[in-house]
């Protein structure tokens, strides 16, 4: 596996950005600019890049597509586009949205809505119409699941995989995410080796985090960095590598750069890989 990082940390130029992350022991990283940056900048961090040896795990997107207002949505659908374009350029592993949702204010959200029939018609036209669009050949669309927004588990996936119908369709793996009920949490290696049964063969990159159960009543699970909270991130990285021994798996949703310089060391030091060989 190549473990990374979901920030660019802080440089001054692309060669800089590169040599630092390499020096660190990183084996992948997500890109740092997006399809607005000139084209001259794009093909700098590109080509920082591959001289150090790193893998464009990721393009993000993070945009509403399924927004109810006309003008978001459609910024949205046209930003998605021009971000998977500029992935199939650089060569990345993919390029990432969520589905979004249509029911309610927050993009992210969790509605009753976001399980209807309609929704999933929607998801579905929607990733179509992105790949067709940008025509990919290099690279592959693809949608982090979500605890309450599809897909959230693996049979939710392969089905949206089905309707989707694109060879340019992969899976996004943040396992993590799709820990949501009390069985997956307790039999999280269960759970794991489920996902990468099912998915196998699909899987372009992966998140990695932890997840902990707080006390209170009801139900709550708190996303946290690795080692704070339960998971077995052995059997993770064992089942990714074993996927592809170059799986990119990027650490995520931390608050700054030395956040995730430390837990960069800890999980090198977890799962003694200097994560780049």
């Amino acid at each position: 596996m190549k473990i990374g990082l979901s920030v660019p940390l802080a440089h001054e130029t692309p060669q800089q950005w590169a040599k630092k992350h390499r020096e660190l022991g990183c084996g992948s990283v997500v890109f740092p600019v997006n399809c607005e940056a000139s084209p001259e900048t794009i093909d700098a961090y590109r080509k920082a890049a591959e001289q150090e040896g790193l893998i464009i795990a990721e393009v993000g997107i993070w945009k509403n597509v399924l927004a109810v207002d006309n003008r978001e949505r459609e910024e949205a659908v046209a930003y998605s586009i021009n971000q998977l374009k500029m992935a199939d350029e650089i060569g990345a592993k993919c390029c990432v949205n969520i589905v979004g949702t249509p029911h309610g204010p927050i993009w992210d959200g969790g509605y009753p809505g976001n399980f209807s029939k309609e929704t999933w018609k929607m998801t579905v036209d929607s990733i179509q119409h992105i790949i067709d669009e940008a025509n990919p050949v290099n690279t592959k669309f693809s949608i982090e699941p979500m605890p309450w927004m599809i897909p959230t588990g693996p049979d939710e996936y392969l089905r949206l995989i089905g309707d989707v119908d694109r060879e340019a369709f992969g899976v996004h793996m943040d396992l993590i995410n799709m820990v949501n009920c009390p069985q997956r949490y307790f039999f999280a290696e269960e759970f794991m080796e489920e996902c990468f049964s099912k998915l196998k063969g699909r899987i372009l990159s992966c998140h990695i985090k932890d997840v902990l159960l707080l006390n209170e009543f009801t139900f709550q699970l708190r996303e946290c960095a690795c080692g704070e909270g339960t998971l077995p991130l052995e059997k993770y990285a064992q089942l990714a590598t074993a996927e592809n021994p170059d799986m990119p798996m990027i650490i995520e949703h931390l608050h700054s750069d030395e956040e995730y310089l430390q837990s960069l060391s800890y999980l090198q030091k977890r799962l003694k890989t200097d994560s780049c060989c």
